[in-house]
């Protein structure tokens, strides 16, 4: 009974904050924190979406426990600017800035990886984290009921277009500019080389060659 009324109260926070994503305008990309408990549904979602194992590009292959979360886990405060940035990334996917919403998450993840204090599975959540984020603000994200609980899965069909105006756009540009400045510096595209849609957190469609 008390574990139907915690998932219940799970699923009640989960659809609000779909809900509210979907309302979210670009403009609004800096404005606002998500309560402690958004970010911890938020953080639930994302682990559910977290692979068991990922091959990075250098061949290197993370395996996750996925019965032990906690090994992959972040804390709260981090969760919530990863949050933060992955919004201001969607944003930038509604505006069609594809190149912003690269280098806003290459800050991000260079950001934390100069930390040089996650393990390969924590620095694999933040990337998920960030990515779930983006899905949930482009409508990429749903909620489905599978044996009385709520599940969380990735919606394949084609998501709403979304738009924004050039008054908006610019300003997720330079809130976008802003953050990556104040950053560590990044390298030139040239040297880091294509940048898969997934890695970026990007739900758009791969353009056509």
């Amino acid at each position: 009974m008390v574990r139907k009324m915690i998932m219940a109260k799970r699923a009640m926070v989960g659809a609000a904050i779909l809900a509210g994503a979907a309302a979210l305008a670009p403009a609004s990309a800096a404005e606002g924190d998500l309560s402690d408990k958004s970010v911890q549904v938020i953080m639930e979602y994302a682990w559910s979406l977290t692979p068991a194992q990922y091959s990075k590009k250098d061949g290197t292959v993370i395996m996750v426990d996925k019965k032990k979360p906690e090994q992959a886990m972040v804390p709260l405060d981090v969760a919530r600017e990863v949050v933060r940035v992955g919004r201001l990334s969607a944003h930038a996917q509604a505006c069609n800035l594809p190149e912003e919403q690269v280098l806003n998450h290459r800050s991000l993840m260079k950001r934390e990886v100069d930390k040089k204090k996650w393990s390969d599975q924590q620095e694999l959540f933040i990337n998920q984290l960030h990515l779930t984020t983006v899905m949930l603000l482009t409508g990429k994200i749903k909620l489905v009921e599978k044996d009385g609980d709520k599940e969380v899965v990735v919606d394949e069909k084609q998501a709403p277009t979304q738009t924004c105006t050039e008054e908006q756009a610019q300003k997720v540009k330079d809130l976008v500019a802003a953050y990556v400045k104040s950053g560590p510096a990044l390298a030139s595209a040239a040297e880091t080389g294509p940048v898969a849609p997934a890695s970026t957190g990007s739900t758009a469609p791969a353009a056509k060659k």
